[in-house]
């Protein structure tokens, strides 16, 4: 799987095959075709993934579109309890269930993590599950640059290779 480093530029990743872990805006994003946000490579990865089910959405982020969508930082043309639903049946898309060993890691990771319950957990099931989490959130990564461990894709526009370490 992926060795040596621990963040990507989607670039880099023109003949990877593997499955990838979702971070919840890139899930929702893909979902809506929002790919002005993502890099034009990420979409490519995502769309290869998607072919063979390897799109992984951890079931912190239902939680965290339910939450969101709920205090209005999220708004969809629909309901977002019929957009879950409809989400969860998406082709190329898989659950990776919560459980009580992702739930205990992320207390444990490493260095300084930001407070954000659901990234914590985001992180710790990359780690456990050796699936890299595609994000855009410059927090995630820069955790992912300093702990090697988690395998980040940085999905940002614009993002560059990182140095090997």
């Amino acid at each position: 799987m992926m060795q040596a480093q621990s963040v990507w530029a989607p670039a880099e990743l023109a003949r990877y095959e593997g499955a990838l872990l979702l971070d919840t805006h890139i899930w929702i994003w893909h979902l809506e075709g929002n790919t002005s946000h993502m890099a034009p490579a990420v979409t490519q990865l995502l769309d290869r993934a998607g072919a063979r089910s390897g799109l992984h959405i951890c079931d912190i982020s239902a939680w965290e579109v339910a939450v969101k969508a709920r205090k209005g930082k999220l708004q969809f043309s629909i309901d977002p309890m019929i957009w879950l639903r409809r989400a969860e049946r998406a082709p190329g898309t898989r659950s990776l269930a919560l459980d009580r060993e992702i739930l205990l890691a992320s207390t444990m990771l490493p260095g300084n993590v930001h407070n954000d319950p659901a990234d914590r957990m985001l992180l710790a099931a990359a780690k456990l599950n050796n699936l890299p989490l595609v994000t855009a959130d410059a927090l995630i990564v820069e955790y992912a640059m300093a702990n090697r461990g988690t395998p980040v894709i940085d999905a940002r526009p614009g993002a560059r290779p990182q140095r090997r370490r």
